[in-house]
Formats: C-alpha cells, structure tokens, sequence
C-alpha cells in the first residue's frame, strides 16, 4: 500500500480555517505546501476543493464527498476512504490536504504528518485540526522557518513518522 501523509498548518489553538479560507498569510508555508505536493495525488474534502480557484495545477485532485454524483471540474470524486484506498492506494504517496473532517478520517491510517506551527492565535477560527494519539508520532524532523516582512509570524516545519 501507497504512504499516505498529511499536511496541515494551524496556530496556537490548532486552528486551520475561517470561513472556508487560511486565516493567515505565510508564503513560506504556501511554497512549502506546493512543493511536497506537486506531481501527487492530494485528497480532500469538497470544502477544501471549493476553497482555491481551481483544481490544484501538476497534481491528481481526489475530492471525498457523500454525495457520489457531485461533478468537479479537474477533480476525481470519490465517497469513501477505502474507494480512495482502492483506486489510488497503489500510487507511491497520497497526500490528504484538508479539511478537518477528511484529517478525522485518514488519520488512523496516515504514516508520516507535515505540521506547519504558528506561533499565533488567529480570532473568527471556526475550522480545527482535530485532536489525535501523539504518543503514536514520532518527531523527525523540526525547522525554525524565516521571519520576514512577508512571512511575520514565529512558524516552524515539524515531520512526524508513526512509531
């Protein structure tokens, strides 16, 4: 079976959303983001998929939703985690992007977790990263990102592996 990551940011409250949109602005994050996910299958909710312009450009976009005959342009629709598992489990990495719910989901059987942490506090944050068993991860790998005027906040880039 494939790897299946996750990649997430939140703030000090483990938030990761307001009203459907990032509460911040961290282009470190987003090129980040970007990056690890480029030429993957990226999975997420229709939320998720409803938030950007369009289907994420230079990656397959699997979107999980109840409703099977939900129609998206640029994206697969699938309704369940073990459909997704199926059509896409043989792919070398499936990367879950969001959101909560879909996090809920894939979590029990995720194996490696990309945390953006930011320092801050974000007011209106109605969208949460759900609590999950931390005793299972183990740390791998922890960067301080660059403060800047384009980056303002105190943020770091932990990996975690499933021990």
């Amino acid at each position: 079976m494939s790897q299946i990551s996750m990649i997430w940011a939140m703030d000090t409250n483990r938030g990761i959303g307001i009203q459907n949109r990032i509460p911040w602005r961290l282009p470190a994050d987003m090129a980040f983001f970007k990056s690890y996910t480029t030429g993957k299958t990226v999975v997420m909710g229709r939320k998720t998929f409803e938030s950007f312009p369009k289907a994420l450009p230079n990656r397959r976009n699997v979107v999980l939703s109840r409703n099977a005959d939900l129609a998206l342009e640029g994206a697969e629709v699938v309704t369940s985690v073990e459909e997704v598992l199926e059509r896409y489990g043989s792919e070398e990495e499936l990367v879950v992007i969001g959101g909560a719910e879909i996090y809920n989901l894939f979590m029990p059987i995720a194996n490696k977790l990309f945390v953006t942490e930011i320092d801050e506090s974000f007011a209106g944050t109605d969208a949460f990263m759900p609590a999950y068993d931390e005793s299972q991860w183990v740390l791998t790998d922890s960067k301080l990102g660059e403060q800047n005027e384009k980056n303002p906040y105190v943020y770091r880039f932990l990996t975690y592996e499933r021990s």
